[in-house]
């Protein structure tokens, strides 16, 4: 059982995204975050839909991101939302997912994920990335802090690498999530399979 979330990002994929996403559902990791914020929701929900369908063709957890109203609508079992999205959700729309995620930069946020009934949080970034920057990662220290915090499956997400993930996993981490790596590579069988170590 893969141990890594696919995070896309269509913007930087080299090849036709839906092709990318079949070709990263074939490699069975623990589900594809459909992170796609810039769209407009009718957006979206096109492209919601189809990548739904694909995943469910490899048996893969799709999760949609961001986009609540869509994921109603589309009755999909998973959402990853940032915090100030997970506050506005009710009690009876949180019902409808068996997979509740969000997005943690610190202990405190860990926890009020947990306690809002995430059933897995993201942390990070851990390491320095391409997307943030000139921002310093978390660290390691970070990543063990906020897995001890909780009882829920913490996933690192930030500058993840083969050469890397065993020290995520040793903080104490159930994963990581990779997103510009994914995107971008020639080789996403190989790069998956280095990744499971």
């Amino acid at each position: 059982m893969s141990d890594i979330l696919c995070v896309t990002n269509r913007k930087l994929c080299r090849e036709d995204f839906l092709t990318r996403v079949e070709r990263i559902a074939a490699c069975h990791p623990a589900g594809i975050i459909l992170r796609e914020k810039d769209m407009s929701p009718e957006e979206y929900e096109t492209l919601a839909a189809a990548v739904m369908e694909i995943c469910g063709r490899y048996d893969v957890k799709c999760i949609l991101h961001s986009f609540s109203a869509v994921a109603l609508s589309l009755r999909a079992a998973a959402i990853h939302l940032p915090l100030h999205l997970l506050r506005e959700l009710s009690q009876e729309q949180k019902a409808h997912f068996d997979v509740l995620g969000a997005s943690c930069h610190s202990v405190d946020d860990a926890l009020e994920a947990q306690a809002f009934g995430c059933t897995y949080i993201t942390a990070g970034h851990v390491f320095e990335t391409d997307c943030k920057k000139g921002l310093p990662g978390r660290g390691l220290e970070f990543l063990r802090n906020v897995c001890a915090a909780v009882d829920i499956p913490v996933y690192g997400i930030g500058g993840i690498y083969p050469y890397n993930i065993a020290l995520v996993r040793s903080a104490g981490a159930s994963g990581a999530c990779l997103m510009s790596s994914l995107m971008a590579t020639d080789d996403v069988t190989g790069l998956m399979k280095a990744m499971e170590g």
